[in-house]
């Protein structure tokens, strides 16, 4: 068997892939060998991110998590705050994708930087980390989309229909089947589609910028002393404390930088077009996001309560059908919930990507199956399935009570953030040096990354509270046990007696040289990673 080929001794050029066209170059400079078909221009791949962000949409789907937490004053200002640290995440994730554009991401750039005594354990913690974090978006995004769809229903029933529990799951289970099949298909789909998604979502921007304001009867409609200084605590907390709880709507609103990380090995000339996409989205979506909250609070009225309590079950639903009207609302949210019906696609494209990337160096149980490339659709179908199971298992959160699935959306931070974390600060802190990619931040590198740094441990501790003061089973914040629960038994998997991933797993192991069926999961994988 090969050696391991670690991706601190891998050359710098593309000497070794004489042949290849650039990008399949600097792929196996990294180790890796094209597997995966490169589908994506520069364009589709922002329109991956801009997508799978998909702030109206995604904003639809949170919007209660500001209503009670500061009302308009957390809207305007929650999202101010957060933008300036959310393009800082941006602009540090964009400098190391440029460097090393590949579908491990995260985890790889963990070993590429971290010393020699941790980076293994270090990597396994963040492809463990990144998985639930991806896992937990797909079935936010689906849970989402059940609620909008059951709010259409709501409204076209003249708000005398109440989904039950029963009935969200059962929808909750179908979106994660069809979006399951879909990603099970040539991966050409998606790409020809993604220009359409993103006139989408710009055009629900805009609705709701112009449309809202044009539309809102005068009752309505709120003066700048109110839309900009307006706060309403209705959550039991502290007001700072509620403040910073707000958060969460910005924060997983605009998330999931690493989704056009994972389509690195999908993407033409990727070292440019991953950080040009994670940065341009993030962006564009952190202003329009803005715009749309400052459209919200100058046009829903001032009886927080009646949005938070109405029949309707959504927030922004609620808001529409007070100024569209029944018919209005049903034609605007008809298209908020096809562009996140897209956008769940797409996460769940991504997520098997970083599953796919994880088993084939073994790193998940099951590896040895999950790691398969469908040869005719040249998609990774078992790690599609794989990803699907997982997020249908979080979406049985629900059942222990209507406010414990809200832990599935901070799930998505928590699990982001230690991914995203360790790497940034193994860049700096691991004594290893690499070659920059064509974007780099230069001198700003490390500024930009301990202020994305220092935010994103903040807010991990401020997500694994309630929502609510002395919680119970009901609206207890299971993002801990959950988020928590993988860490300690990844850990303990990590070091278990003679079959942990101490005795085998070595990090990204190098398959330029090594076909796809020698990759075995478990124990036996030290006979070709040492």
């Amino acid at each position: 068997m090969p050696e391991k080929d670690n991706p601190d001794n891998r050359t710098e050029t593309l000497s070794l892939s004489t042949g290849l066209d650039n990008d399949e170059g600097l792929l196996a400079s990294l180790g890796y060998k094209q597997e995966l078909k490169r589908q994506f221009k520069p364009l589709e791949i922002f329109g991956i991110a801009f997508s799978i962000i998909g702030i109206a949409p995604a904003l639809s789907s949170v919007l209660i998590y500001s209503l009670p937490n500061g009302g308009a004053f957390a809207m305007v200002w929650g999202w101010t705050v957060c933008s300036i640290f959310i393009v800082a995440i941006g602009l540090a994730m964009g400098d190391l994708a440029s460097a090393a554009p590949t579908s491990g991401g995260l985890y790889y750039w963990t070993f590429m930087f971290s010393s020699e005594k941790w980076r293994c354990f270090l990597c396994w913690i963040v492809g463990y980390s990144n998985t639930i974090s991806n896992v937990a978006s797909v079935a936010s995004i689906d849970w989402g989309c059940a609620l909008q769809i059951m709010a259409a229903v709501s409204i076209g029933s003249n708000r005398t229909f109440e989904a039950t529990i029963s009935q969200t799951f059962g929808l909750y289970c179908a979106l994660l089947l069809c979006h399951a099949l879909i990603c099970s298909i040539n991966p050409r789909f998606m790409a020809r589609f993604q220009i359409f998604f993103v006139l989408l979502n710009v055009f629900l921007c805009f609705a709701i910028i112009i449309g809202l304001p044009a539309a809102t009867p005068r009752e309505f409609k709120n003066d700048a002393k109110f839309a900009f200084g307006d706060f309403t605590n209705v959550s039991g907390w502290p007001n700072g404390f509620a403040f910073i709880l707000s958060f969460l709507t910005p924060l997983w609103g605009v998330g999931c930088f690493d989704a056009p990380v994972h389509m690195s090995e999908e993407a033409t000339n990727a070292s440019v077009a991953v950080p040009m996409a994670i940065i341009f989205s993030t962006f564009s979506a952190t202003i329009l996001g803005w715009a749309m909250n400052i459209s919200l609070v100058f046009c829903m009225g001032r009886d927080y309560q009646s949005i938070i309590d109405s029949p309707i079950g959504q927030p922004m639903a609620t808001i529409f059908f007070n100024s569209f009207g029944r018919t209005g609302t049903l034609i605007i949210w008809s298209f908020i919930i096809l562009a996140q019906f897209a956008i769940g696609a797409g996460i769940l494209t991504t997520c098997s990507r970083q599953i796919f990337a994880f088993s084939r160096d073994g790193g998940l149980p099951l590896s040895r199956w999950i790691y398969y490339v469908n040869p005719q659709t040249r998609t990774p179908s078992h790690a599609v399935w794989f990803g699907t199971f997982l997020s249908l298992l979080l979406g049985i959160l629900a059942f222990a009570g209507e406010n414990a699935i809200g832990a599935v959306f901070s799930l998505v931070i928590t699990g982001q953030y230690v991914s995203y974390s360790i790497p940034m600060s193994a860049r700096f802190l691991g004594g290893k040096t690499s070659k920059p990619g064509p974007f780099r931040l230069g001198f700003w590198s490390l500024p930009v990354t301990a202020v994305a740094v220092i935010w994103m441990a903040f807010m991990t501790v401020v997500f694994m509270f309630p929502l609510t003061p002395s919680p119970g089973v009901g609206n207890m914040n299971y993002t801990v046990v959950v988020q928590g629960g993988v860490l300690v038994l990844s850990v303990i998997y990590f070091y278990c007696p003679r079959y942990g991933g101490v005795y085998w797993f070595k990090g990204p192991v190098s398959t330029v040289e090594v076909p796809p069926a020698h990759v075995k999961d478990g124990p036996d994988e030290k006979t070709i990673r040492s």
